[in-house]
């Protein structure tokens, strides 16, 4: 295991991996401490297709990653944060449609709590899961990040109507 500091529009992000894949990525701040004790040494120079397609992600260029990730968590969180992965760019999902995605739609809160303990924040797109009502709800990089970030994704067509 190693990990790598490196800057970004929303703050110095954390990324670890296991030398083959891309295992967690965190802000700083983040409010769920990771699960990883031992992110391993610091080596800000490895993970370079990781930084590269982060970058051209923040600069609007990219909308999917193509990086081997291996989360780490029990098998419903993984069954979540697969899910996560096919919401579509510019999109968003609640909890409950992600619920009734794995067969139980009374399983939105127990969604709810794998979504928060993603450990692949922004390339696992768990900031696309809003609220029943469509409303923000709590994130591990904070509501201003959550915001942000669907802001960055939102479809031009989208930002023609609005008045904010």
């Amino acid at each position: 295991m190693k990990h790598a500091v490196i800057a970004s529009p929303i703050g110095p992000l954390t990324l670890v991996g296991d030398g083959e894949a891309l295992i967690g990525l965190y802000f700083d701040g983040h409010l769920r401490t990771p699960r990883l004790t031992d992110l391993g040494p610091r080596d800000d120079d490895g993970f370079e297709a990781a930084k590269r397609q982060l970058g051209e992600y923040f600069a609007g260029t990219r909308r999917e990653f193509d990086l081997e990730l291996a989360p780490r968590g029990s098998a419903f969180e993984k069954q979540v944060w697969a899910l996560l992965t096919k919401i579509p760019y510019g999109e968003t999902r609640t909890y409950g449609q992600l619920a009734a995605e794995l067969g139980d739609p009374g399983a939105a809160q127990a969604v709810g709590n794998a979504n928060g303990w993603n450990p692949i924040s922004v390339v696992v797109p768990c900031h696309r899961v809003v609220g029943t009502s469509g409303g923000l709800t709590g994130y591990a990089g904070g509501l201003t990040r959550k915001r942000f970030l669907l802001s960055l994704e939102e479809p031009p067509a989208a930002e023609v109507g609005r008045l904010f």
